[in-house]
């Protein structure tokens, strides 16, 4: 196994256990190096992330989708997390500079499902991503600048990064990595794979991680 499997391994919840294809993941992010051990514990990425600061440009960078992968020993502190929440969530990554983040959450009929949880001063999104681990892959190959801005899951990057006029390089290495290790293809778009984007305090949404949260009162 390897130590960021390890690692996340150790702060999961049961029934909650580490997918075969992240651990896959985790092992070829290890296995080439796009990683930072800190004194909090070893820290994930799609990308090498030395070339990433070094190349990282006003008006474009290389690296596809930002997402930092690593084990959340804090989640009490986090807002989200009160009584009647604290014994069905845990945060395996970072997905947006503004703080958002991607939790495993064992739903009411005991399913381990994947969601984001946006910070709440930047990205307000808070749904299932999806259930399928394999699609959560998927979905960090798109190439998006962030997966945390629902906004855009209908649009593809290239359209994204026009509005933006910031231009994200895809992460060819990756994106070859999955398709060929998994037999798989990469959507378009998002919304392909998210089917229901809801945020924080929509009564309106079908989304059951966003009502479950509205429910007890996170």
């Amino acid at each position: 196994m390897s130590s960021l499997s390890n690692q996340i391994d150790e702060i999961l919840l049961e029934p909650m256990k580490i997918p075969d294809v992240f651990e896959k993941l985790f092992s070829w992010i290890e296995k080439n190096g796009f990683y930072e051990d800190t004194e909090d514990g070893r820290v994930g990425y799609l990308y090498p992330i030395s070339k990433l600061r070094s190349e990282w440009g006003d008006n474009e960078r290389p690296g596809g989708t930002l997402i930092e992968f690593y084990a959340e020993k804090d989640c009490d502190l986090f807002y989200f997390i009160n009584e009647k929440t604290k014994g069905r969530l845990r945060v395996f990554a970072r997905t947006g500079g503004d703080g958002s983040m991607a939790a495993f959450w064992i739903d009411d009929e005991g399913q381990q499902r994947i969601v984001h949880i946006g910070s709440g001063s930047g990205s307000m999104l808070a749904c299932v991503l999806c259930d399928d681990p394999l699609d959560f892959l998927r979905l960090i190959a798109i190439g998006y600048d962030e997966i945390c801005w629902n906004d855009e899951f209908e649009l593809t990057p290239s359209e994204s990064f026009k509005n933006s006029n910031f231009v994200v390089q895809p992460n060819l290495k990756y994106q070859d990595w999955l398709v060929h290790e998994f037999q798989t293809s990469i959507p378009r778009k998002a919304s392909d794979i998210v089917k229901e984007p809801a945020e924080f305090g929509d009564e309106d949404s079908n989304d059951p991680f966003c009502k479950w949260l509205i429910e007890n009162d996170a």
